[in-house]
């Protein structure tokens, strides 16, 4: 499902690299678009979504998944909210597919995963668990951390049903592209993880580019 955008970065109402292992908090408000950039390639952009005037309904990858009938994410997808309301619209994809299942990494995963001496490592949950405490105000707390989406991550199911981390199918300057449904809070972790092929074993910076409603 690729779709190029015509939306030009030029009249973006807000641009910000965020870099590996930093996080972007912010508000996209109804009927704006939003765009993940992998800069560099094989980067992994782990999402959650709120709806910003109740927080406590938030994204959904049970209600996502069946209602598209499908585990991944690309152009087309609605991305349902708990209360299996549309939250956001996939409107264009470069890359093809998005991961809802391989949720993110964290220091209890880490040792699980690769090794005891690993749980030291930082991880995309540390990143959620910062964002939250430096921006109360927008009313979240450690519950409010569950299922995310991987954007850009490669992770296929295997013939017996399990998970594996591919290297990723991603390239420099990809990305993908949503309208708002709602007033949603976007919380990305940019994964600093170095301990999978996902991202060659070398995260990189994304970009987070806004339009305003009717760009």
């Amino acid at each position: 499902m690729l779709k190029q955008s015509n939306l030009d970065p030029a009249t973006a109402r807000m641009r910000k690299v965020v870099p590996a292992g930093d996080y972007f908090l912010g508000v996209v408000n109804k009927g704006e678009t939003v765009r993940l950039v992998d800069l560099e390639g094989n980067q992994a952009a782990d999402t959650l979504f709120f709806n910003a005037d109740d927080p406590h309904e938030r994204y959904s990858a049970i209600d996502t998944i069946r209602e598209q009938a499908n585990v991944y994410i690309s152009t087309g997808t609605t991305i349902l909210s708990d209360l299996c309301r549309p939250m956001l619209k996939v409107t264009a994809d470069t890359v093809g597919n998005h991961d809802t299942l391989g949720g993110a990494c964290a220091t209890e995963s880490n040792t699980v995963r690769y090794a005891l001496e690993k749980k030291t490592m930082h991880a995309c949950r540390d990143s959620y668990l910062l964002a939250i405490s430096e921006h109360e105000e927008l009313g979240l707390s450690k519950r409010d951390i569950g299922h995310n989406i991987n954007f850009f991550m490669n992770v296929p199911i295997t013939p017996e049903g399990g998970l594996t981390f591919e290297d990723g199918v991603s390239g420099p300057g990809k990305y993908v592209e949503m309208q708002a449904l709602m007033n949603v809070i976007v919380l990305i972790s940019n994964c600093p993880q170095l301990n999978n092929p996902c991202n060659d074993y070398n995260p990189t910076p994304i970009e987070v580019v806004v339009w305003g409603e009717g760009a």
